[in-house]
């Protein structure tokens, strides 16, 4: 276990001059101090930067929610951060939005070491903001799932820890994938019919990403992928896999691979597919939305759960709703 280290209230840091959004010109969400631009990696790239959502009023250390944003790792941006504007800063969470280095910037491994350096800074920083380093828990969509399920499997994964804060782990508590790719090798072979593009092609962004056309570059592609990594990986947080049947970009067959791998490894997983749902496209329900906080509850919070016990593996269905 992780020793908490010493926690700096959010009203001290204040006044401290350690949080000071309102001069950073944030447009604060109500009851929200929100922190702009803070550079996890010094003197790093201009993408190595977070921004981190904290109650104005908070007592004890706050359990965290990162989100990792989508955007075919070749764009998308920090700054939209979904669990910042459905509230869960104000349901007793702090939430860090982290940018990562682009394909365009980088080539992998270059994306997961920037996700793991963000989630050493914010242990190593904990006591200042007020977070509990036990409790750290990832979201993210699309590429933004692909990362943070990633940095569910590869916890043990000592190559893709570079940098600063290396006494701090990069392991996380939780982890919600929102459609991710898991498998690039696979990806093409599992395609839908009408698909924009192929992934295998040489322009695809999964090529974009290791630097080549993935099946001429299968161990680059299998290094990459978070399906590599579960079945050694030791301790495996606890997985919510969220994703549409009719996803033409990210094939559903890649949150079935994910979801086989952490079964089989004994891991608590529940892959939750929504029928008629395409690239986001149709999460609009309260449902989906009582999942993710009740899941972020029950493993950052303590609170019970009805179905994602220690080392269960459940599959359910819902509608989409636009």
């Amino acid at each position: 276990m992780m020793k908490a280290a010493g926690v700096l209230t959010v009203a001290a840091a204040v006044a401290a001059g350690v949080l000071n959004a309102r001069a950073q010109g944030a447009e604060g969400l109500a009851g929200v101090r929100v922190l702009r631009d803070l550079a996890y990696v010094a003197d790093g790239h201009e993408r190595q930067r977070l921004d981190l959502y904290l109650p104005e009023k908070a007592e004890g250390p706050l359990p965290l929610i990162i989100w990792v944003h989508g955007g075919a790792w070749k764009g998308g941006s920090k700054a939209g951060c979904p669990p910042a504007r459905q509230g869960f800063v104000r349901r007793g969470y702090a939430v860090a939005s982290v940018g990562y280095r682009l394909s365009g910037d980088a080539r992998f491994p270059a994306q997961i070491e920037d996700c793991k350096a963000a989630v050493r800074w914010l242990r190593a920083h904990a006591g200042t903001y007020g977070l509990d380093p036990e409790r750290f828990g990832v979201w993210g969509s699309s590429a933004g799932g692909h990362l943070v399920a990633l940095l569910g499997t590869s916890g043990g994964e000592k190559a893709f820890d570079v940098g600063a804060h290396l006494e701090q782990p990069s392991r996380v508590q939780a982890v919600c994938d929102y459609y991710g790719p898991t498998d690039f090798l696979q990806m093409d072979a599992r395609a839908r019919p009408g698909a924009p593009f192929r992934h295998d092609d040489a322009g695809s962004p999964e090529s974009a990403l290791i630097g080549g056309p993935v099946q001429e570059n299968r161990e680059k592609a299998a290094r990459a992928n978070p399906v590599t990594y579960v079945a050694g990986a030791g301790p495996l947080p606890p997985f919510l896999i969220v994703h549409g049947d009719s996803d033409p970009l990210v094939p559903h067959h890649q949150s079935e691979l994910l979801f086989d791998a952490l079964e089989r490894a004994g891991a608590t997983v529940r892959l939750h597919t929504i029928e008629g749902a395409g690239h986001g496209k149709g999460f609009g329900g309260r449902e989906i939305g009582e999942m993710v906080e009740a899941f972020f509850a029950q493993w950052l919070k303590g609170a019970s759960g009805p179905d994602e016990k220690k080392g269960k593996a459940v599959r359910t269905r819902s509608k989409a709703v636009n």
